[in-house]
């Protein structure tokens, strides 16, 4: 009854579709709409080390002999890369296994990077992709103009085996975000004040579309910074329309034929929110929860005893390249312990051509290997108790980066550049 009325009404009022509504029926063969339930083919599976040995264990339970489809499969260590422990390193040895077995050739060893940073950078993400991943930041590609979300290990191993995987189409939230970033404000701020301002919950099991002439005006690094956080807003993925920026950038990483979905003028949207954030201010997100946010001028002079700079959210070369023009001819405080993690390795040396690695150590950085560093607190810069740190990651939870008397504020790489130098949580605006 549902379909037939569904049937009808689309074609007595011919509805358009939103980007999430075509990508998944484009995928499926069904002409579906939000609230729709469809089997959909998958161009892409990704899973880390914290998730991929459990679909293998679950792929293993299924009886399958062969995944279906060794090229379209990654494998990516990185959130214990190096391995802190002899379990750790017995799970990175299953993986490693399977993958030989399997034949999946793209397996991304530790020193690789972060697997949200592999995924677009190697080339397997492009316009118009369904992709799933084995982590709930998968929804970081979005800024390419793909369908892309996280799923659990279950749920993986399924996706080994068959290709395939069901979907409830999501009702789409679209956020207009208009004016011009001030000096000394980021995507990373802008981020963080729409999660404060729609909640971490504000957007459960929704896509959203992320529009309007700020959007335009930013790089695809600080695009999936956006697309990134979207799911602590509780969203299933965060898009952003293609344009010629992310033209350029895609046929650069990769040579895959893509089509470029976009909404219809008509499609229809659970929500519309409409921002002018031309008078913004850097953003914190105090502990312990993200949509905890405010202006930074509410926690000023804050202290600090570990600033950290790297994740899936802000690792990438243009962070770091912020980082290092405000630290630049200075030095961090001696109090600060500072971290950096190179969000790729192709990141690192193309800031190590750049000079800005060297400026981050002439000041007193620590550089780890890159990947996913202190942010899941299996190794790298665990707190001490009742330690701050401040953080370009994109949680702040307790026990987040490995201890639950720590105290984590989430800030731009500038804001977390600034604060290294003075010990305590500083506006970066000082030193531009």
């Amino acid at each position: 009854m549902r379909t037939y009325l569904r049937l009808y009404i689309d074609n007595y009022y011919k509805m358009g579709k939103t980007i999430s509504e075509k990508i998944l029926s484009e995928h499926s063969g069904e002409d579906a709409y939000s609230g729709d339930i469809v089997i959909a083919e998958v161009d892409f599976a990704m899973s880390q080390d914290g998730t991929t040995p459990l679909a293998i264990r679950a792929f293993n339970e299924m009886k399958t002999k062969r995944v279906w489809d060794p090229d379209k499969i990654a494998f990516v260590i990185d959130h214990s890369a190096p391995s802190p422990s002899k379990e750790v390193s017995n799970l990175h040895g299953m993986m490693r296994d399977f993958a030989r077995e399997q034949k999946i050739e793209n397996f991304y060893d530790i020193g690789c990077g972060v697997c949200h940073q592999l995924m677009p950078e190697k080339g397997h993400v492009v316009p118009g992709d369904l992709i799933v991943g084995a982590d709930s930041h998968t929804c970081t590609y979005g800024a390419l103009g793909a369908f892309s979300t996280g799923i659990g290990s279950t749920d993986m191993a399924a996706v080994f085996s068959s290709g395939r995987l069901w979907f409830k189409i999501p009702e789409t939230i679209k956020l207009i975000i208009n004016g011009k970033l001030p000096d000394g404000v980021y995507s990373k701020d802008l981020i963080l004040y729409l999660i404060g301002r729609m909640t971490a919950d504000g957007a459960t099991y929704k896509a959203i579309e992320f529009t309007g002439e700020v959007i335009s005006d930013l790089s695809i690094d600080a695009r999936m910074t956006i697309s990134n956080m979207a799911i602590e807003m509780g969203a299933k993925v965060g898009l952003i329309d293609v344009d010629k920026k992310t033209l350029q950038w895609v046929k650069k990483h990769s040579d895959r034929r893509f089509t470029v979905v976009k909404s219809d003028p008509d499609a229809s949207f659970a929500e519309i929110r409409e921002y002018d954030i031309s008078d913004l201010e850097p953003q914190i997100a105090k502990p312990h929860t993200v949509d905890n946010t405010c202006d930074i001028s509410e926690v000023e002079g804050t202290r600090i005893d570990e600033a950290y700079i790297g994740t899936c959210t802000n690792g990438r070369l243009e962070d770091l390249r912020i980082a290092a023009g405000i630290l630049r001819d200075k030095k961090v405080s001696k109090d600060v312990r500072f971290i950096v993690a190179p969000a790729s390795r192709d990141v690192y040396l193309r800031a190590m051509n750049d000079g800005v690695i060297q400026t981050l150590l002439k000041a007193g950085a620590s550089i780890v290997t890159p990947g996913c560093g202190p942010c899941v607190g299996t190794h790298n810069g665990i707190p001490a108790d009742n330690e701050n740190v401040i953080s370009t990651a994109n949680r702040n939870f307790k026990g987040r980066m490995g201890n639950n008397r720590a105290s984590i504020y989430l800030a731009s790489p500038a804001t977390v550049a600034a604060s290294a130098i003075t010990g305590e949580i500083t506006d970066p605006r000082r030193f531009l």
